[in-house]
């Protein structure tokens, strides 16, 4: 059995994809590149393809369906990146490769914390020796109402992360969860939830229903002030109304892992290049917030779980057998 691997990273992903394949006598192509039209023919003779969080249209998904790959897997829990009605129109299968929900709860609570302590203008202060304290006075989060969209293993261990704090807590998901119901936290509805909350923190996947979840209309209906965080999917606010909602101090602060329009430019150096993204550079001048790039997830145990798992999950394609994985 072969599997080409894209998007492999020479520094931590290399040794343990040679590992669990010799473990799982997998013949593998490494390819350190995004799939494109260019590399595809390395997948010729793979039935499997193993990717990260590349694009997949229908037009490139075409191209390697005709090279005879037919299971696609991508090493991460979101896969809105693959068009999967067009893998499915193809005959093509397509997995994801979910990992331990505690890296994006823990990075998800330090944004938070990060993000209503004003933390980003302190580490700037510090870094040119400017100890004042005028426009850095912080909120404890024993005085805040938190909700959570999207009540999945992240939403709720974020909800558990949270419990010790003290603070008010809101749940809001279309399928109710009973232990998040036998904790305690009450289930509103969106709109109740941007009336009382002074956080929101995102954890839902991205869908056409959901796309633009936060909007202009949705950040009028918040409570003025209102701090939020997002870890799921750029995709899920709407960057321009973010901005507007900034400058305009209804939004009093903000703590994004993701953005829209990501796709070609997390995970590599672009010290040199001129982004075409006006939305994050403008994001990323805003004193009150934080941008990291798209790595809540990147931990040890994740890293190791989504090579070992992407692998394992071709190896139950190839040999016929139920697989936890798939998605279509």
């Amino acid at each position: 059995m072969k599997v080409t691997v894209y998007n492999c990273r020479e520094f931590d992903e290399k040794e343990l994809f040679e590992k669990y394949g010799k473990e799982l006598g997998i013949e593998l192509v490494l390819c350190p590149d995004a799939p494109d039209r260019k590399n595809a023919a390395l997948a010729k003779g793979s039935r499997c393809i193993d990717i990260l969080t590349s694009q997949m249209p229908k037009e490139l998904l075409q191209v390697f369906s005709d090279y005879g790959v037919q299971y696609i897997t991508t090493r991460t829990i979101g896969y809105d990146h693959i068009d999967v009605k067009a893998a499915k129109a193809l005959g093509m299968t397509v997995a994801n490769a979910p990992y331990g929900p505690c890296g994006v709860a823990d990075y998800t609570v330090m944004l938070i914390l990060m993000t209503i302590r004003k933390m980003k203008r302190i580490l700037e202060r510090t870094n040119i020796q400017d100890y004042s304290l005028n426009g850095i006075q912080g909120r404890e989060l024993k005085d805040l109402t938190v909700g959570v969209i999207g009540t999945g293993r992240i939403g709720r261990t974020v909800l558990k992360n949270l419990s010790g704090f003290g603070c008010r807590l809101l749940a809001c998901d279309v399928n109710e969860n009973q232990e998040v119901k036998a904790s305690g936290v009450p289930y509103v509805t969106l709109e109740e939830l941007w009336h009382q909350a002074d956080v929101i923190s995102l954890h839902t996947p991205l869908t056409e229903e959901n796309y633009h979840m936060i909007d202009e209309k949705a950040i009028s209906q918040m409570k003025d002030g209102v701090m939020i965080i997002n870890t799921a999917r750029g995709g899920l606010i709407d960057s321009e109304a973010l901005i507007s909602g900034i400058e305009g101090g209804k939004i009093g602060g903000a703590g994004l892992d993701v953005v829209e329009n990501e796709f070609g430019l997390y995970y590599y150096d672009h010290k040199s290049d001129i982004l075409n993204n006006r939305e994050l550079a403008v994001l990323r001048g805003f004193p009150n917030v934080t941008v990291s790039h798209h790595m809540a997830f990147y931990t040890d145990d994740c890293v190791e779980t989504v090579v070992r798992d992407s692998l394992l999950g071709c190896q139950y394609f190839a040999e016929g057998k139920e697989n936890p994985w798939e998605v279509n």
